[in-house]
C-alpha cells in the first residue's frame, strides 16, 4: 500500500513520486491549499493539496486528525522560509496528487501532542496515547536495546531456552498471582514470580548459559518502578565465579548503552560493599551522582545527656547519623518542617538539625534547640566529622539502624532532587557482600536477604549455622543511578548447604521436600556450580529514556491498584467457570450470568 514511511521521505526522493500512509495528525487549511501533516511511526510528513485536482481537494477538505489517509504525491523542496529543521522530514513536502481516506475516526479523547492528560485517561484510550511520539520512541528503544541484548548473549554462546508460565506456588517474598486448576480440584498454579528454579535446572542439565527475556509475576504493592506484570533479561551460566560472571554483565552493559543510546559507561564499574554503601548512603542502591554523605556519629553521641542520641548510640542496634546539606542555612523553618514530616514516612521520629551559622565560632556560631544538650567537644567534633563550612546545615538520624538508614538514605535524595545536586551523568557501581541473612525480629527468625538459593561465602555448614547473623553471600547488585538494574548471585550446588540454609530459613524438612523437592533431587544429580544474573528491562528503559514511571515504557501497564483501565481487567466472571474450576464463594459477589 506505500513505498516509502513518512519519516523516510527526504531531498534523495525530489521529484519522484512516493505512496505513504498514516494518520492525519493536523489539517491546516490556508486560503484555498490544504495541508495535512501525515503521521506514521518513522515521523511526521507536510502533504500539499491544491484545487487543481478537484475531487482530490474535496476529499482533503474532509479530512479531520487521526483519519487514516493513504497519500500518493511528489516530492518537492518546500518554499524557503517554511522549512523546518526540527523535523527529518522538514525540508521536503509531498503535493498530493491522489488521496485515500482509509478510515474514519471519531474526535479523540485528547490530542495527541497535548502533554497535560491525566494518567488515567492517557492508560484508558492507551491505543491514542501510544501515538504520540515520545511513547512511540520508548517502545522503539526498548525493541532496540532488546535486540542488542539477545545479539551479544547469542555471540557469547548463551542459549535462549523458554521455562514454563503456569507453575508451583514457592515462597520467593512476594505474594504469588493463583491459577485455578479445572482438571485437579483444589489445586493451583502460579504465575512465576522469576524463573530462579527452572534456570538452575537447565544449569543442572547440561545448557551451561541460558537466558530468556521473560514475563514475571508478583502480587505486590505497586509504586513507580513496579508492575504485577514485568519483563526481565534473566541469565544463568555454569562453572563461572562471580568475578568472571559480573565482569561479562558490565561488557554487555557497556556494549549495550553504547550501541543503544550513544553512552560510554566507565570501566570498570566500581564495587562497593553492602556494609558501606549503608554505612555512607543509607542504601543498598545508592545513586553516586549525589555527592551528599551520610557520617556516623555513634561514638560522638553515645556519652552524650541527650537520651534522643544517647539511647540509639549504646543500643547494639542503633545508629546516630549526620547529614551535611551545603549551604542549607538558606531553608526556612517550613522547608524543615515539611523534611521532618518526609523522614517521617520512613519511620523516623523527628529530624534534628543544626544550623552552621559562622564556623569559626564554633558552637556560639550554631543555631539549634538541640545545641543546649550538647557539650562544646561533641559540637566540634561534628563540625570537623562533617567537614561543616559557614552557611551549611546538618541534619541528624537517631534510632533503630534501619530506621536511621531509611530515613537519611531517602532525605539524602529528596534534598538533592529539591537543590539541584544531582550531576548529569551516569553512575553505575556493583555492590557486593551482602548478608546472607536479615533478622526478622517480630517473628524471631531469619530471612533470605536475597532468596534461599544464594550461596554464603563459607563451605562450612557448622560455620554457617554457629554464624547465620554475620555470614555473607555470594549476591551481588548492580545499580546504575541509584536504581537497582539488576540482582544476582552465585547459587548453592551442594545438597547438604541447601538444606542447611532451609533449615536456618525456618523452612522444615517437610516444607521443603514439598515446595522444593524436585529441586534438592536435582542436586543430588551432578549439579555443577552456577550463577547468574536478573536484569529488569522496564527499569532500564525507564532510566535510558528519563521516564518517571515504568508505566511509560510498556505499552499496556496496569494502574497502581493493579487493574487495567483499557480493558477493565480484572473484571467477573461467568458462574459457570467458576463452577468448572470448582470455586464455591463464601459470600455473594457479582458474576456474569451463565450464557
Amino acid at each position: 500500500m506505500r513505498s516509502h514511511y513518512c519519516g523516510e521521505v527526504n531531498e534523495s526522493l525530489i521529484d519522484q513520486e512516493v505512496t505513504v500512509c498514516g494518520w492525519a495528525h493536523r489539517r491546516r487549511d490556508h486560503g484555498g491549499v490544504i495541508f495535512i501533516d501525515l503521521r506514521d511511526r518513522e515521523g511526521l510528513l507536510q502533504v500539499v493539496y491544491d484545487p487543481d485536482i478537484e475531487d482530490v481537494f474535496a476529499t482533503a477538505e474532509s479530512v479531520r486528525n487521526e483519519f487514516v489517509l493513504r497519500v500518493r504525491g511528489k516530492v518537492r523542496h518546500r518554499p524557503e522560509g517554511t522549512k523546518n529543521d526540527n523535523l527529518k522530514t522538514g525540508q521536503v513536502e509531498i503535493l498530493g496528487l491522489d488521496l485515500e481516506i482509509l478510515s474514519h475516526a471519531d474526535t479523540p479523547p485528547f490530542q495527541i501532542d497535548d502533554s497535560d492528560v491525566s494518567e488515567e485517561h492517557r492508560l484508558k484510550y492507551r491505543y491514542v496515547d501510544l501515538r504520540r511520539p515520545e511513547m512511540l520512541k520508548r517502545l522503539q528503544l526498548r525493541s532496540k536495546i532488546s535486540n542488542l541484548f539477545r545479539r551479544y548473549l547469542e555471540e557469547d554462546g548463551f542459549l535462549d531456552i523458554e521455562t514454563p508460565m503456569l507453575t508451583k506456588a514457592t515462597p520467593e517474598g512476594a505474594r504469588d498471582y493463583l491459577v485455578p486448576s479445572r482438571t485437579h480440584e483444589g489445586s493451583f498454579f502460579a504465575l512465576p514470580q522469576s524463573p530462579q528454579i527452572f534456570k538452575q535446572l537447565l544449569m543442572m542439565s547440561g545448557m551451561d548459559r541460558y537466558y530468556q527475556i521473560v514475563r514475571c509475576f508478583r502480587d505486590e504493592d505497586l509504586r513507580a518502578d513496579r508492575q504485577p506484570e514485568f519483563t526481565q533479561l534473566d541469565i544463568e551460566t555454569s562453572f563461572l565465579d562471580e568475578e568472571t560472571l559480573m565482569t561479562m554483565m558490565e561488557n554487555m552493559m557497556r556494549h549495550v548503552f553504547k550501541e543503544g543510546i550513544g553512552v560510554e559507561l566507565p570501566n570498570p564499574f566500581p564495587r562497593m560493599t553492602h556494609e558501606e554503601a549503608m554505612l555512607r548512603y543509607g542504601s543498598d542502591k545508592p545513586d553516586l551522582r549525589i555527592a551528599l554523605e551520610l557520617v556516623d556519629l555513634k561514638d560522638v553521641m553515645a556519652a552524650v545527656d541527650f537520651k534522643v542520641f544517647s539511647g540509639p548510640a549504646k543500643d547494639p542496634k542503633g545508629r546516630v547519623a549526620a547529614l551535611r546539606l551545603p549551604k542549607g542555612c538558606e531553608l526556612s523553618r517550613k522547608e524543615i518542617d515539611n523534611y521532618t514530616d518526609f523522614v517521617a514516612i520512613y519511620g523516623a521520629k523527628g529530624l534534628a538539625y543544626i544550623k552552621v551559622n559562622d564556623l569559626s565560632q564554633g558552637k556560639e556560631g550554631c543555631q539549634s534547640p538541640i545545641l543546649k544538650f550538647l557539650p562544646d567537644e561533641v559540637v566540634t567534633a561534628i563540625l570537623e566529622r562533617t567537614g561543616a563550612e559557614t552557611g551549611d546545615l546538618i541534619f541528624f538520624g537517631a534510632d533503630k539502624a534501619t530506621v536511621v538508614n531509611e530515613a537519611l538514605g531517602a532525605l539524602r535524595v529528596k534534598l538533592a532532587e529539591d537543590r539541584g545536586l544531582i550531576a548529569d551523568e551516569w553512575q553505575p557501581m556493583w555492590v557486593v557482600d551482602f548478608p546472607m541473612f536479615e533478622e526478622d525480629e517480630a517473628n524471631k527468625r531469619w530471612t533470605a536477604l536475597h532468596h534461599p538459593f544464594t550461596a554464603p561465602q563459607t563451605d562450612s555448614i557448622a560455620e554457617l549455622e554457629a554464624n547465620p547473623g554475620t555470614t555473607l553471600s555470594r549476591a551481588y547488585d548492580m545499580v546504575l543511578n541509584g536504581t537497582e538494574l539488576g540482582g544476582g548471585s552465585i547459587r548453592i550446588h551442594s545438597p547438604e548447604v541447601q538444606k542447611s540454609v532451609f533449615k536456618l530459613l525456618g523452612i522444615s524438612d517437610e516444607e521443603a521436600e514439598d515446595k522444593f523437592g524436585f529441586l534438592l533431587d536435582a542436586l543430588k544429580f551432578g549439579c555443577p556450580p552456577h550463577g547468574g544474573i536478573a536484569f529488569g528491562l522496564d527499569r532500564l528503559i525507564m532510566l535510558m529514556t528519563g521516564a518517571h514511571s515504568i508505566r511509560d515504557v510498556m505499552a499496556f501497564p496496569k494502574t497502581q491498584s493493579a487493574s487495567c483501565l483499557l480493558t477493565q481487567a480484572p473484571s467477573p466472571v461467568s458462574a459457570n467457570q467458576l463452577r468448572d474450576l470448582h470455586i464455591k464463594l463464601r459470600q455473594p459477589v457479582k458474576v456474569e450470568a451463565d450464557s
